[in-house]
């Protein structure tokens, strides 16, 4: 017994403490983890899942007349299967030898019905069982996400040639350019054979159906429509060209803030080499045909470069098209460029929807009026918004009784040397 204890009160013996054991909160962290990862382990190895996880869908499917027959072959009695070959199951040990009691005879193949058109055949594969299947789906849409270029009429057939990316315009043997053969015929107003002249483009349609209906049942022949080349049905193409409308391009070209604002695929940039920018056109020229020429999307960094934009222009001119700047890049080379390569050129001087409301469409319309009487001819842009295509309408019936003539752009598109700019 120790003297503290001799000491101590009766009674009052005090207890000792049992020290806190203290773990760091790294060893706390780290031994959460390996509990989580030994889970994950120990439901990776013995659950019941040979997927891994991966995420699947059930979805009905109408199986070809050859995989029904193979469904029906797979049931038959086992008397009309093959005998079993030596070797045991899983293993094959070569051909069967003459010694076999009653060799089998070799079934002829079963020729695959070819699938209907516009379908193709795919196998699609069981992960959990390893059973094949043959589904007809329909046949994939033309890369880009635009529809297959539509099959050129006979009549226009000289007016294009074939290329990697498809039929892209050229100029006709004899000398026709499909500006000319294209075009729309201009009805002179009456008592007033020099009237100012109105080329009013409206742009973006071929994306809704809906809204390029709606502008080819409302807007007048003289409007001239600008199709993108992203999914553009080439039935509207011709509907729009059978109301008197004539038809330009939408190229997509580089802006300055791409890649965050990105016209869409097939963008011809400043980055690349002339011929890849070159195939790019060729691709999104031969989206759809019927078209007199092509107009910017966007591009005022393509636009202000020289070096990049000339090769385009040249192509265009070498094809016997007009090119149209929208106006949006002050700093477009453009004009020069048309000038040089004797390109037929136009360029929008009014922007009708910058503020798509009724009256500021209204006031736009008012001033593509007075820049026409000023210099004998003017050409606005507008966007296929319903209040556009609305006002656009009701401006172009009365346009004739203001003394102006709405014409189609190729009215209004010439070369270089003589066309009116307003820069």
């Amino acid at each position: 017994m120790t003297t503290d204890e001799l000491s101590a009160p009766l009674g009052q013996r005090r207890s000792r403490r049992r020290p806190w054991i203290r773990i760091p909160v790294p060893y706390v962290v780290a031994g959460a983890l390996a509990l989580f990862l030994g889970t994950f382990v120990l439901w990776a190895a013995i659950g019941d899942d040979p997927l891994g996880g991966e995420p699947m869908a059930v979805v009905p499917a109408h199986l070809p007349a050859a995989a029904s027959a193979a469904a029906a072959a797979a049931a038959a009695p086992a008397a009309h299967q093959p005998a079993e070959v030596p070797g045991g199951p899983g293993r094959y040990d070569g051909p069967a030898q003459g010694s076999l009691p009653n060799p089998v005879q070799k079934a002829e193949p079963v020729k695959a019905a070819e699938p209907p058109d516009g379908t193709r055949t795919v196998n699609i594969i069981n992960g959990m069982t390893g059973a094949r299947q043959e589904v007809t789906i329909p046949a994939p849409a033309a890369a880009g996400g635009a529809a297959a270029p539509a099959v050129i009429a006979p009549a226009d057939a000289k007016f294009f040639e074939m290329t990697l990316q498809g039929p892209v315009p050229k100029i006709a043997a004899d000398g026709v350019r499909p500006a000319d053969a294209f075009a729309q015929p201009v009805k002179p107003l009456a008592g007033k054979p020099d009237a100012p002249r109105i080329a009013l483009i409206v742009g973006g349609l071929g994306v809704s159906a809906k809204a390029t209906s709606e502008a080819i049942a409302r807007l007048p022949g003289p409007v001239t429509f600008a199709f993108v080349p992203y999914g553009s049905d080439a039935a509207l193409v011709a509907r729009a060209r059978a109301g008197g409308h004539e038809i330009l391009l939408q190229v997509p070209m580089e802006p300055f803030s791409y890649p965050d604002n990105d016209p869409g695929p097939q963008t011809l940039l400043t980055s690349l080499a002339p011929q890849q920018n070159l195939d790019r056109l060729h691709w999104v020229m031969s989206r759809f045909q019927g078209y007199v020429g092509v107009i910017d999307m966007m591009g005022a960094r393509f636009t202000a470069s020289e070096q990049s934009f000339a090769p385009i222009l040249q192509d265009i001119a070498n094809r016997g098209l007009v090119f149209v700047d929208d106006g949006a890049n002050p700093r477009s080379v453009a004009g020069r460029i048309a000038g040089a390569d004797s390109l037929p050129f136009a360029k929008a001087e009014v922007t009708v929807d910058s503020v798509p409301t009724p009256d500021e469409i209204d006031r736009a319309l008012g001033r593509l009026e007075t820049a026409a009487r000023e210099h004998h001819a003017a050409v606005g842009i507008a966007s296929a918004l319903p209040a556009s295509i609305e006002h656009i309408a009701k401006w172009a019936k009365a346009a004739e009784s203001r003394g102006v003539i709405l014409v189609p752009i190729t009215a209004v598109a010439k070369r270089q040397d003589s066309v009116i700019s307003h820069q």
